[in-house]
């Protein structure tokens, strides 16, 4: 369960946010730039990291992934939000 509570800290979630806001008023130095792009790949890294694990435990649990998610309460079905 660990690995699936795995994420970003309140403060870093704070500065990836005032990052994406820089860069949607296109005012990001190429040095935001390129910490939003990090940012933005540890993040996906810890989410194939979470589903990988909720996958695992869905299955050990032998139940559909949707319906474990559901369990945890976790929204399977998120809204889009592009912030990237």
């Amino acid at each position: 369960m660990t690995t699936i509570n795995i994420g970003f800290c309140a403060q870093t979630w704070e500065e990836y946010h005032a990052l994406i806001a820089k860069r949607h008023a296109e005012t990001l130095t190429p040095e935001e730039h390129e910490q939003l792009i990090q940012m933005s790949d540890r993040l996906e890294q810890l989410n194939v990291t979470r589903i990988q694990a909720l996958i695992q435990l869905a299955t050990f649990r032998n139940q559909p992934l949707t319906d474990f998610m559901q369990t945890l309460g976790i929204n399977p079905h998120p809204d889009i939000v592009d912030y990237v």
